[in-house]
């Protein structure tokens, strides 16, 4: 059993890593839930693209998803066209009022992880974003296997 040692100590600090997330979620502006830094993290990153696409990448239910684009669509954060290739799909766009709330997650996020990561050398953050992206590849997509959530709890640091 000394074999899954440092698994279950990987348990344990998963477990308390919700206080990181919590204090991430935190700084961000009120208006903008995790759901909603989550669509726009994901539009930066990839890009225009539909709501399914977007489902898919967050891992939530279409229903949810709509709910989040929904959100930020009345914020004028994201614009939603038609779909030149299917007119009853819509192609989801961020604005530039998106791309300005987008940078403001972003800066939140960096700051705050600046601040409590002050004592850190510079070689042990690199080395933690390896490791963490490294976990991330084991698990593949694991949303092709794993039922979807019904919430995401993402932010621009995590997504």
């Amino acid at each position: 059993m000394a074999e899954h040692a440092p698994y279950e100590e990987l348990v344990r600090q998963f477990s308390a890593f919700g206080a990181v997330k919590r204090e991430m979620r935190r700084i961000m502006p009120a208006d903008c839930h995790s759901g909603s830094a989550a669509v726009l993290a994901l539009l930066g990153r990839h890009g225009d693209m539909r709501m399914s696409k977007l489902a898919e990448l967050l891992a939530v239910d279409m229903s949810v998803t709509s709910r989040h684009v929904a959100h930020v669509a009345e914020r004028g954060w994201i614009e939603r066209s038609p779909d030149p290739a299917d007119k009853r799909s819509r192609i989801l766009h961020l604005t530039p009022a998106g791309e300005a709330q987008l940078d403001e997650l972003f800066r939140r996020t960096t700051q705050l992880l600046a601040e409590r990561l002050a004592d850190w050398s510079d070689d042990d953050v690199v080395r933690l974003a390896q490791l963490m992206g490294r976990l991330r590849d084991s698990f593949g997509d694991c949303r092709a296997t794993t039922p979807a959530p019904e919430q995401t709890t993402r932010t621009p640091a995590s997504t």
